[in-house]
């Protein structure tokens, strides 16, 4: 599968028919759901999990999703989604992109972008990027020369 970055961290999703809405395509909001999920499992796989979350009393939580709608999908179809933590400012925020495509045909069903800003689970307040997520995400970070947009 060609990708829009270099090395992503990639799941795959086998589209069942509860994701499917009344026009006969994947739901808008399962995109977003997918999203949230490889969030979470790249996170994981980098060796941030929920419970590393709680211990740190930090948490990264959505500032602003962008959401390309390219090209529906259908039931059975079987997807892979990518994600690269693309801009950190070492401070307080970190910026994921994403890339949807079926596997069939290679097709791009969605391109969307998330920034994260990091608050303290606690107070909900605003907090520093603990050194342990910017050494972290940071050594996830996709170099700026590889990134076009």
């Amino acid at each position: 599968m060609e990708w829009a970055l270099p090395d992503p961290f990639v799941i795959d999703i086998h589209v069942t028919h509860e994701a499917i809405d009344a026009y006969q395509h994947v739901n808008n909001g399962e995109y977003l759901r997918w999203v949230e999920q490889v969030s979470w499992a790249h996170s994981e796989a980098l060796g941030l999990s929920l419970e590393r979350y709680r211990a740190l009393d930090r948490a990264m939580v959505v500032h602003r999703h962008e959401l390309d709608y390219l090209a529906p999908g259908f039931v059975n179809d079987h997807l892979q989604l990518a994600t690269w933590i693309v801009a950190s400012d070492g401070r307080f925020s970190l910026t994921r992109r994403f890339q949807l495509k079926r596997v069939s045909d290679g097709k791009t069903l969605l391109n969307a972008r998330t920034r994260f800003a990091c608050v303290a689970l606690s107070s909900g307040r605003p907090k520093r990027l603990p050194d342990e997520y910017q050494r972290i995400y940071g050594g996830a970070l996709v170099a700026a020369s590889e990134i076009e947009n």
